[in-house]
């Protein structure tokens, strides 16, 4: 089977999409193109990664609690009480655990 030099020439990238009906938006990170078959590449690709997931993760936070203000604000505007509990939820809200 041949191997296609354009997929080895590409880069990893960490990405996440999401799509709500009111807006979309894609988070990605370019991961470093590194030796995997030695100990120290494997290491190397493994740090470069966790470091991308916890980026990733604060930027998506980030993004979904400024959705969930705007969201607040367009139903204070309705004369709506939001539920910050219901948001969460409905944001996905996930349990961070604590820090100390």
């Amino acid at each position: 089977m041949a191997s296609n030099p354009q997929e080895e020439n590409k880069a990893p990238t960490l990405k996440a999409d999401y799509t709500s009906p009111n807006a979309s938006k894609t988070f990605e990170y370019s991961l470093p193109a590194t030796d995997t078959t030695t100990t120290e590449g494997k290491t190397a690709y493994l740090s470069a990664l966790q470091g991308s997931v916890t980026k990733l993760q604060a930027e998506i936070n980030a993004f979904l609690t400024e959705k969930m203000e705007e969201d607040k604000v367009l139903a204070s505007m309705a004369g709506q009480k939001v539920d910050d509990k219901k948001e969460e939820e409905n944001y996905g809200e996930e349990g961070v655990e604590d820090e100390g």
